[in-house]
């Protein structure tokens, strides 16, 4: 059974820091992309980070390029996303993604809110 499991979200005041996490269970996890999403309410889902693989290369969205920061733990089959100098901006549903064509699997998201 395919899975992926975020955790870390919560409230946390403007410039405060999260990380969150995403654990994957049921298929070869270090074959596969992962990519962050976010979706505020009224708003489509966006990409926020994506990272291969074997974690050789990444990519940012131009919003949080510079505070976040996407990695990977393949022994551990899980992936973080660390959220820097939060914004309220920010606040968002954050889902990980899985893909290798033509597999993609989502997991089931984690609210983030940043907020005073």
């Amino acid at each position: 059974q395919v899975q992926l499991v975020e955790s870390g979200g919560g409230l946390v005041q403007p410039g405060g820091s999260l990380r969150l996490s995403c654990a994957a269970s049921g298929f070869t996890f270090s074959n596969f992309a992962l990519s962050w999403y976010r979706q505020a309410p009224g708003k489509e889902r966006e990409l926020v980070a994506g990272i291969t693989s074997t974690g050789g290369s990444t990519n940012y969205a131009s919003s949080v390029q510079g505070r976040f920061t996407i990695s990977r733990d393949n022994t551990k089959n899980t992936a973080y996303l660390q959220m820097n100098s939060l914004k309220p901006e920010d606040t968002a549903v954050y889902y990980c993604n899985a893909y290798r064509l033509p597999w993609r699997y989502w997991g089931q998201g984690t609210q983030v809110t940043v907020s005073s």
